[in-house]
């Protein structure tokens, strides 16, 4: 029975814990589990481990670098901060490349975010996303995040693709609406693979069928 820790590329569609589920049909084991949670419409690495103790160590791995390849859509806002929600278009001027990459230079380093109303953060031991979805407001404290680097890979308006490298907690739905806002245009998450964790790349992923080989 396959056992430790392997990276899985997570296809856009599933939950995280979709792909666990497939996992633990595969090998047989019950458990597993995984580090660092992917949204639904988010594809790309998401680490598991296999057997008791490698479901152990994934404590540590959730804290490790992350890094992503985003897609932002301008000059529109999004219920969700990304691409489920429901959309508003913002009346704005195009925003040129210059004003962008002066604009992103703030949200490098230690930066305050305050996590998409959709999340799992917990307000009063529910989470957010339960009151979001029956229309009841929520209101979540912004808190300190890192954002180790952030570049810009490609623009064509209204569509921004960045490579993002950051440390733990880091909502990049959240990142997506702020760099919108910053630029007063508005922004959400169109696309989002992750590349990245700690040492585990997207090129060691595998997809969930290969462990039954």
């Amino acid at each position: 029975m396959l056992q430790g820790i392997v990276a899985v590329y997570k296809p856009k569609g599933p939950t995280s814990h979709d792909i666990v589920n497939v996992v633990r049909r595969i090998t047989g084991e019950k458990r597993v589990g995984h580090a660092g949670t992917l949204d639904p419409l988010a594809s790309g690495v998401l680490v598991v481990g296999i057997g008791r103790e490698a479901t152990k160590k994934l404590s540590l791995i959730v804290g490790k670098e992350k890094e992503y390849i985003a897609t932002i859509k301008l000059g529109a806002t999004s219920t969700t901060d990304d691409e489920e929600g429901e959309k508003r278009n913002v009346e704005c001027r195009m925003s040129n490349v210059e004003t962008i990459q002066r604009k992103i230079k703030q949200f490098s380093g230690v930066i305050s975010q305050v996590p998409p109303v959709y999340s799992a953060v917990k307000v009063d031991g529910k989470e957010a996303y339960k009151y979001a979805r029956k229309g009841k407001e929520v209101e979540l404290k912004p808190r300190k995040v890192l954002i180790k680097e952030i570049e810009i890979i490609e623009y064509s308006w209204p569509l921004l693709r960045l490579r993002v490298v950051t440390g733990p907690g880091v909502y990049i739905r959240a990142l997506a609406r702020d760099i919108g806002g910053a630029l007063g245009v508005g922004g959400y998450l169109a696309s989002l693979e992750r590349t990245r964790v700690g040492d585990f790349t997207i090129h060691d992923a595998i997809k969930p069928d290969i462990l039954a080989c």
